[in-house]
């Protein structure tokens, strides 16, 4: 699952990098999906990941974020990572 999960975050980066946009809609329990996709059933769908472009532009991967300081923390809480 933890291997997944990483491939799921670099394809959503990739996909925001190419102006693709992305969610995540659903992650394990999806028996509903298998049965609609003719998945055999000794396999599981593991998550939903639908990709399309936007009805507005999305900035190809330009955010505005917070500075690295303000969300991460040096060796304790509350010492800025800068």
């Amino acid at each position: 699952m933890s291997d997944a999960s990483r491939a799921i975050h670099s394809m959503f980066l990739t996909a925001w990098e190419e102006g693709v946009g992305s969610n995540w809609v659903g992650f394990g329990g999806l028996d509903k999906v298998n049965a609609l996709l003719g998945v055999p059933g000794k396999l599981d769908v593991l998550a939903v990941l639908p990709f399309g472009y936007p009805a507005d532009k999305i900035g190809r991967g330009k955010k505005n974020r917070k500075p690295l300081g303000a969300v991460a923390h040096r060796e304790r809480f509350g010492q800025p990572f800068e």
